[in-house]
């Protein structure tokens, strides 16, 4: 494949929601000619201000670059978008930064393959503000050559930005992935503060511990993988058993305020499956093997 990426290589960015614009702001900024279409075009007219070129179709929008970025709301309107358009598309790299499902990703990168389209799927782990600075992360997968062939482009999206495999599903399993742990946290602190609330502990004056218990749990995750990926449980802090009892404080201590139990009831329900096969005495890394059954094994 030829390498565009040289000097400040032209992209297109379709799709100018909140995230797209952030996008096509990063590639703007690093001095990138940048080509943006939306179907309502009044949401392109602070990129145009900053020198982006707005396209009169999606058509032209492709045709002006060898680098084409998609950002829509889901994988419907993908398709709406991009299916008439595959006969321009045809040589071109196509980065997805849809979300969605691995399945979505799969089909989509068929679709691709069966019109000679370069396929990128990527998921992005950023809010748009972080677009484009040292904290965001956008993952690819798909083709390496077609990666490598923009890669210094793609760059302007933030520091973080890598390749992460040719399996057109990964970013979208790793996005979901991240998500989970993202709603397990939040959800987490949003039991924490409700428990502390019904003794008139606000939620602020709870948030510094919060973040300081957070990033401890955080400093374990290194040693947990590495257990998981060994198929070792040792025990690092407690045994299972002990984490179990504690489960059952909390869960009473949330009745007893008038709180609902629901997610401490909920993990030590899983917990106790645990124990019931025999792990009582393991450390907590063998809960693994809780979240590996399929559901129906859980009901």
């Amino acid at each position: 494949m030829e390498n565009h990426d040289v000097g400040h290589a032209p992209v297109t960015v379709l799709g100018l929601g909140l995230m797209g614009q952030a996008l096509a702001g990063a590639f703007l900024r690093d001095g990138h000619p940048t080509t943006v279409w939306n179907r309502t075009k009044a949401k392109a007219e602070p990129l145009v201000a900053q020198g982006a070129r707005l396209a009169d179709s999606a058509r032209d929008a492709v045709a002006a670059s060898p680098l084409v970025v998609v950002c829509v709301s889901d994988y419907a309107a993908l398709h709406e978008l991009l299916d008439p358009l595959g006969d321009v598309l045809d040589g071109r790299v196509l980065v997805n930064l849809t979300s969605g499902t691995t399945r979505q990703a799969r089909e989509t990168a068929a679709w691709a393959a069966q019109r000679g389209i370069a396929y990128l799927d990527g998921a992005i782990m950023a809010v748009p503000q972080g677009i484009g600075t040292a904290d965001a992360v956008v993952l690819h997968c798909g083709p390496r050559s077609a990666f490598d062939a923009h890669e210094s482009t793609l760059r302007s999206l933030g520091a973080g930005t890598r390749y992460i495999g040719a399996d057109p599903s990964l970013s979208s399993l790793y996005e979901l992935a991240v998500l989970g742990l993202m709603w397990s946290i939040g959800n987490g602190f949003l039991q924490a503060a409700a428990l502390l609330g019904a003794a008139g502990v606000d939620a602020s004056a709870f948030a510094p511990l919060a973040k300081q218990s957070t990033e401890t749990v955080a400093g374990w995750l290194s040693g947990y993988a590495q257990q998981i990926d060994d198929g070792t449980h040792s025990v690092l802090d407690a045994t299972l058993d002990t984490h179990l009892a504690s489960m059952e404080h909390l869960v009473h201590e949330s009745e007893s305020l008038g709180v609902s139990a629901e997610l401490p009831a909920f993990i030590k329900a899983l917990t106790e499956r645990a124990v019931a096969d025999g792990h009582g005495g393991a450390g907590y890394t063998v809960m693994i093997e809780q979240f590996r059954k399929p559901s129906e094994a859980l009901s």
